[in-house]
């Protein structure tokens, strides 16, 4: 299987909205592995790792975000080999 990993920023109202839970949920559902995490900046950040499908999938469930989350912009970078992380086949909810 192709494993892709994401870099992500998604900025809008995207903190004490519930949305690390929500990210965390959808991956888990997903089987998609990573983590996120709130920037100082009011953004939250993200990476996540899964096959073509199940990333597509997860980018579209980000994009919503939870009930309270008003999502304006979800940047998303593919990590290049050598930029990658080692990740534990898990999504964590990062402090």
């Amino acid at each position: 299987m192709n494993h892709q990993q994401k870099h992500l920023l998604i900025s809008g109202r995207v903190q004490r909205v519930g949305f690390r839970q929500f990210t965390k949920t959808s991956a888990d559902r997903l089987g998609v592995v990573g983590w996120v995490r709130n920037l100082p900046d009011g953004r939250v950040e993200a990476v996540i790792e899964g096959d073509a499908p199940s990333l597509d999938a997860m980018m579209a469930q980000l994009r919503e975000g939870p009930p309270a989350a008003r999502v304006e912009e979800v940047e998303s970078r593919d990590l290049a080999r050598g930029e990658t992380e080692q990740l534990d086949g898990s999504f964590e909810i990062r402090r």
